[in-house]
């Protein structure tokens, strides 16, 4: 019973096994299927290497003979119909199964002992091959092995191949285009090797000097052999690796072609943006020369900075901090800020009813006169009710009197003509001090910095000059005639008030520095007379003149 069971558990596992295999073979089926019509499949086999551009893609199924119209060549219909052979291949490896309608596929020989395989080229056709279709012997390129046509020059296949050429040459002698067209298909080395003596042939000077160069050439080989033999251990080195990983530069092929694809458009429009650049650049190239002088002398510009730059860190450094510690005044400034729209109206209408000449409120000769002329928005042709100043205007006029009262000016300097004085019994406003001894010695001590003579206030006013005359000729006795007018002239200069004699022109006695600073403006030493005081002129100092003006 064990051995029935047995049996029955390994017929289950055989058929288990086929059925996977099938499976296997069913998956490995699958992929893109191509035809590829050959005039001669020598040397191929079921399972050889189908490869797309040198790299191994798929393999071959199968090989039939066809007399279809892929067989026929470029002149179908001509004689009897050709036959052909017919390799089934299959695309298994993904990246490679876009086949175009120009699709071209050659049979190489893979090495010396007779291994072949099918490469082929996709093609850049717009229209896609559809898949199980056949690729023409028009597009398809077969080999002629070496070995045979080594067989060839040994006997008897020598006498054999002599006759056949012999008779062939009369059987071929009416059919040239078949013979044309058969070597022409014959082998594409013939083809590429005609290529190769064309181009030899065209570079044969370059081909001369190689030569008679090569010895310089092999002599400096001879020199750096050492760093030659370094680089060949290196590309040994980077072989080994690049066999190591195999797998992913297969890979990186794999998606070369889509990579190019999607490469085109990005090389088209940096196409179009080097065809845009070349005005650029040419000018770029005019400006070479004066940017290289810019950069030449940049250098110490660039040196001599390097302090600022310095400087300019440390203060980085404090204004770091600063701005760290004023967090809290601009968290401040910003809860202000936020207020300010609401203040900027009013502060609008403020500032625009300040500059509108139509607010004034009276009229002014000097306003009219120095106001800017039409159409500066202020001009007197915007005035409605008076043609007066504008507010802005009447601020800054209150500034300018107001100094001008305050301040005069003559040919020596500016002075005030108010004095502010710090004192504790002089400073306060009183409006009685002659009711005590104390109060009057208080008024006598403080009123003497307006000097001796104090106009209304120790001495009567300058009356005028009609009221003189009327008070001298009341208290002058005499008779009229020029005696009495030289009287009325003198009394002019003097008046009696309660027993005090006031004098229009101060006669103070000069010190003895003033007496020579008299003499040297050639005035003579007593008592200036009156009239008015001589201006000093240039050579003395400032002191001596202050001094002589106050008196001192």
């Amino acid at each position: 019973m064990r051995r029935v069971a047995s049996i029955v558990l390994v017929l289950v596992a055989a058929a288990a096994a086929v059925v996977t295999m099938g499976a296997r073979s069913e998956r490995a089926q699958q992929g893109f299927q191509v035809k590829i019509a050959f005039d001669n499949a020598f040397g191929l086999t079921e399972g050889g290497d189908l490869r797309v551009g040198g790299v191994k893609a798929g393999k071959t199924l199968k090989m039939d003979l066809s007399k279809g119209r892929e067989c026929q060549g470029r002149t179908p219909g001509d004689g009897p119909p050709r036959a052909c052979a017919i390799v089934n291949a299959i695309i298994t490896e993904n990246g490679f199964k876009d086949f175009r309608t120009d699709a071209h596929c050659d049979i190489r020989q893979q090495s010396l002992i007779g291994e072949y395989y099918v490469d082929c080229q996709p093609g850049h056709n717009k229209q896609a091959l559809a898949s199980n279709a056949t690729i023409p012997d028009t597009q398809t390129v077969s080999t002629i092995p070496p070995d045979l046509v080594g067989d060839v020059l040994r006997r008897p296949y020598r006498d054999r191949l002599r006759l056949i050429v012999a008779e062939l040459g009369t059987g071929l002698a009416g059919r040239p285009q078949d013979v044309s067209e058969l070597l022409h298909k014959a082998d594409p080395g013939l083809q590429q090797t005609q290529k190769v003596l064309q181009i030899l042939g065209n570079q044969r000077t370059i081909i001369k000097n190689f030569i008679s160069n090569s010895n310089t050439v092999v002599r400096q080989l001879d020199l750096r052999k050492h760093e030659l033999q370094n680089w060949i251990v290196q590309a040994s080195k980077a072989s080994a690796v690049s066999a190591s990983r195999q797998q992913a530069i297969a890979a990186g092929f794999q998606k070369l072609p889509t990579f190019l694809a999607e490469l085109d458009g990005t090389m088209k429009r940096l196409a179009g943006l080097t065809d845009a650049q070349t005005p650029v650049l040419r000018n770029l190239h005019q400006s070479a020369p004066a940017l290289n002088t810019f950069l030449t002398k940049l250098g110490p510009f660039s040196e001599a900075s390097r302090p600022a730059f310095r400087s300019l860190g440390n203060a980085s450094v404090i204004g770091k901090k600063a701005f760290n510690d004023s967090k809290q005044e601009i968290a401040t400034l910003r809860e202000l800020a936020q207020g300010a729209p609401e203040a900027a109206k009013p502060l609008r209408q403020l500032l625009q009813t300040l500059d509108d000449r139509s607010r004034a409120t009276e009229d002014s000769k000097l306003a009219q006169a120095t106001a800017p002329p039409a159409p500066d928005p202020t001009s007197m042709a915007h005035a409605t009710r008076f043609k007066g100043f504008t507010g802005f205007e009447a601020l800054l006029n209150y500034a300018y009197w107001q100094v001008m009262s305050l301040n005069q000016f003559d040919n020596i300097s500016h002075f005030l003509r108010a004095v502010l004085l710090s004192d504790p019994e002089c400073s306060p406003y009183l409006n009685d001090l002659k009711s005590t001894p104390t109060q009057r010695q208080a008024f006598k001590r403080c009123s003497d910095a307006l000097g001796p003579n104090q106009p209304g206030i120790n001495t009567p006013d300058v009356p005028p000059d009609s009221q003189a005359a009327t008070a001298s000729t009341s208290n002058v006795k005499g008779k009229k005639g020029k005696k009495g007018k030289a009287k009325r002239s003198t009394a002019r200069n003097t008046q009696v008030s309660g027993g005090q004699t006031y004098s229009s022109t101060p006669n103070p006695t000069p010190s003895a520095s003033q007496q020579d600073l008299l003499q040297h403006y050639g005035a003579p030493t007593g008592a200036p007379q009156p009239g008015p005081t001589p201006a000093p002129s240039g050579g003395s100092s400032v002191s001596d003149v202050l001094n002589y003006l106050l008196g001192r």
